[in-house]
């Protein structure tokens, strides 16, 4: 099985609860396999391209109430 990487910028800068709930809503998303802020504002995504794509987690990411870009890797 083949994984994708996709790096999110997320310009707010966020508490350790906001982070909890968002990757808690991104692991619920179907195809990601892992997560993690790498820096304070960086959120590195591994996931299953057959089951989502980059444009679905950054809608997740935004759905939330954060400004978020993705970053090209």
């Amino acid at each position: 099985m083949q994984y994708t990487d996709v790096l999110i910028h997320v310009n707010e800068l966020l508490d350790n609860h906001q982070k909890d709930s968002l990757e808690s809503e991104l692991r619920n998303v179907e195809g990601v396999v892992a997560l993690r802020f790498n820096k304070p504002h960086l959120l590195l995504i591994s996931y299953d391209p057959e089951k989502t794509d980059a444009s679905r987690l950054l809608g997740v990411v935004k759905s939330g109430g954060c400004e978020a870009q993705l970053v090209g890797l």
